[in-house]
């Protein structure tokens, strides 16, 4: 969600401020009902960095060792979102040593003299949710040491900011804005002294909220699958506060947790981290694990779709199809032109991948992330399976239209293996061709079989795509498949061009080799992460040709070597986190 999200529209704007400021004269807590306990999960290697005065916010990193962390000019209004959040609290307290603690104290401290008694962007909704979860989350880590001023202060604080979230969580955008409100409301009301009326209304809240935003597949309108585990794991955390105060957790919320669960592990690779379409990363490490555990819901997804994604997995090789239409209206203000795509993991190793999400590398380089040739999938003439509208004159959000309409699917069991297979209709119109995919994933998960066709289906589309072919002056619609390779695969031409070998850091060899009807190649890819200062070079392989025909078959498979055990110990470490 991004800050043009949480800032659109005048009226919003005023009455947040307002609230701010009416919460000013609320009265103060005088301490906890109960001991909190956390539950939020923080990065050791990051609570290092900003001990040492390393800031990586949003995509920017601002290096300041010796001022407070109000006192640093930020780069652009995603980074102060996410300073005014307090994600960064759970980090300090992985450390948990005297200089992070004093440095958590600091920065706490400095927010109530600095932004406690204003408004704007840190008094939006959903990030005062987020704030006050982490402030009662370590309240002991913090409040340590303190006198009685300072611990009044930041009972005083927690207090208006709790008043303020009750009468302004309706001001937060559906979906993981409003999950994160009503959290942060849940919690304070549970746990402070004098603020236990505010818990009831906001519970009932979050159940409504739970029946309108969960649907039957346990999925978001987004279909943002790390969207997906931040909600669920609100909803977690929402349901332990409650049973931990006695209180019962309402039907609407439980089932909500019920659904949700089988879908994120139907979107888990075998690595642990979640498939990275329509925005979404991998997700927070540990945080689908820990969330998942704290659910005790135990079912797996039943055969059939999870949020529009098909899963095919064998042993410990893992794929994951995006096999629905893109989201629709302001839910796909982040979506992907990505049907079709798919991903594959071998193992602790991704192998196949989507370029993910540029959002925090600017506008150009969210748009080409959101593009059909960052996925792993198949594109034609360079266009993509959906369009971006006309940028939002006041939020500057880009909607997808011209989207696939008609994504017929099935997935089957195979006498030795599993099979998916899918269709979508997002170059009919322009072309007068439909992609249809089949992906065959072996029983022992050591090779995946693909077939791509691209085919005019009717009489009316056989005269699309005659007409395009004919009026091409080299001859027929060109089209590329392409397959985006993780960063940390070593891949090289093999077999005089006809082949790939890609190379994981576990010692597996995988092998890619087609039918000769294309031209392969090996180009440059880019990989985006929104932990990283800037895209990681990657490579891809790429499958070119031109459709002369109504039906164009390209057959392709991907195997694990021969020499390659079935049984591999991975023991290579991953790299630690770094601001490269």
């Amino acid at each position: 969600m991004s800050t043009f999200d949480r800032m659109a529209g005048r009226g919003t704007r005023l009455l947040n401020s307002y609230y701010a400021w009416r919460a000013r004269s609320q009265p103060a807590a005088t301490g906890f009902v109960s001991q909190p306990e956390p539950r939020t999960i923080g990065s050791f290697a990051r609570g290092r960095q900003l001990v040492a005065g390393n800031l990586l916010f949003a995509g920017y990193l601002v290096e300041s060792p010796d001022t407070g962390l109000w006192e640093v000019a930020a780069p652009d209004a995603a980074f102060d979102a996410e300073r005014q959040g307090f994600s960064w609290l759970d980090d300090l307290a992985a450390v948990g040593d005297f200089k992070a603690r004093a440095k958590a104290q600091k920065w706490v401290w400095g927010w109530i003299q600095q932004h406690g008694r204003s408004g704007g962007l840190a008094w939006l909704p959903d990030l005062t949710g987020r704030r006050v979860i982490r402030w009662i989350n370590h309240a002991l880590f913090l409040l340590s040491g303190k006198d009685r001023a300072e611990t009044e202060a930041f009972y005083g604080s927690l207090s208006r900011q709790t008043w303020y979230l009750a009468q302004r969580w309706q001001g937060a955008a559906p979906g993981l804005p409003r999950f994160e409100a009503l959290c942060g409301l849940i919690y304070a009301g549970l746990a402070l002294q004098g603020r236990e009326e505010l818990a009831d209304p906001a519970v009932r809240a979050m159940a409504a909220e739970c029946d309108v935003q969960i649907d039957d597949q346990g999925g978001l309108p987004t279909r943002n699958p790390e969207e997906l585990l931040e909600v669920f794991t609100l909803l977690t955390w929402a349901a332990a506060a409650l049973h931990e105060a006695g209180r019962a957790v309402p039907p609407a919320h439980i089932n909500a947790i019920e659904r949700i669960a089988p879908t994120l592990r139907t979107l888990r690779h075998s690595d642990g981290g979640l498939a990275r379409f329509h925005g979404g990363g991998r997700g927070l490490e540990g945080r689908l694990d820990h969330a998942l555990a704290a659910s005790h819901v135990a079912v797996r997804h039943a055969d059939g779709l999870a949020m529009g994604f098909a899963r095919l997995s064998a042993r410990r090789t893992s794929v994951i199809v995006d096999a629905s239409a893109p989201p629709k209206g302001k839910a796909s203000n982040y979506g992907h032109a990505s049907t079709l795509a798919f991903e594959l993991t071998s193992g602790r190793r991704p192998l196949i991948v989507n370029c993910g999400s540029g959002e925090t590398f600017g506008v150009e380089w969210r748009r080409a992330g959101r593009a059909t040739p960052s996925h792993s999938t198949l594109c034609i003439e360079g266009h993509s399976s959906a369009r971006l509208a006309a940028p939002h004159k006041t939020t500057g959000h880009e909607e997808l239209i011209e989207a696939p309409d008609e994504v017929p699917l099935e997935v089957s069991d195979l006498t030795d293996g599993c099979r998916f297979q899918g269709g979508h209709n997002g170059y009919a119109a322009h072309f007068g061709l439909t992609h249809a995919r089949t992906l065959d994933l072996s029983f022992d998960g050591r090779a995946l079989s693909g077939e791509d066709m691209l085919v005019s289906l009717d009489d009316a589309a056989k005269r699309r795509f005659t007409k395009v072919r004919d009026a091409s002056a080299e001859g027929g619609i060109g089209f590329a498949l392409r397959l985006h390779l993780h960063p940390e695969v070593d891949a090289a031409l093999d077999l005089g061009g006809a082949a790939v070998s890609m190379a994981l850091k576990s010692g597996e060899i995988w092998v890619f080799r087609h039918d000769g009807t294309c031209q392969l190649r090996l180009e440059p890819s880019v990989f985006l992460e929104k932990t990283r200062l800037k895209p990681r070079a990657a490579k891809q392989i790429v499958l070119s040709g031109r459709a002369i025909e109504y039906a164009t078959r390209i057959r392709w498979t991907l195997s694990k070597a021969q020499e390659t055990a079935v049984a591999v110990r991975d023991l290579n470490r991953d790299e630690p986190e770094t601001f490269d």
